[in-house]
């Protein structure tokens, strides 16, 4: 007979899994990750950015850099001129989470002929019956 872990429920879980899967989904999201990569080798331009991000309009890009900025991932830099310009750069915290990406990414390229042939080989086992 197994014994069973009463102390854990699901409100128990979600309370401690809940903070951690915000910032998560915060910092893994398409335009963020896009976002700390180019800003990873020092300030740029949202007009930088907005060219350099494939497909990201200039309101969701106003609005992740926002986020990103609100969670202490990138400061905003305000320079008097006329017309003004402003400059985006990553945090110390910021840096150190690229470097997380940037190993996630080795990985991936590392890894991606492998996940390609094991998605190959799944597809031809479970391929649907013909009817």
């Amino acid at each position: 007979m197994s014994q069973r872990n009463t102390g854990v429920t699901t409100q128990v879980v979600n309370a401690h899994a809940c903070p951690v899967r915000e910032v998560l989904d915060r910092v893994s999201g398409k335009w963020s990750v896009q976002i700390l990569v180019a800003a990873a080798h020092g300030p740029i331009r949202f007009t930088e950015l907005e060219r350099g991000i494939e497909g990201i309009s200039r309101r969701m890009l106003t609005l992740t850099l926002r986020n990103l900025e609100r969670d202490g991932l990138v400061t905003r830099t305000v320079h008097p001129t006329v017309p003004p310009k402003v400059e985006y750069e990553l945090t110390p915290v910021a840096h150190e989470l690229n470097e997380t990406l940037q190993r996630l990414t080795d990985w991936a390229e590392r890894n991606r002929v492998y996940i390609a042939e094991a998605r190959a080989d799944y597809d031809a086992r479970h391929e649907p019956e013909p009817v």
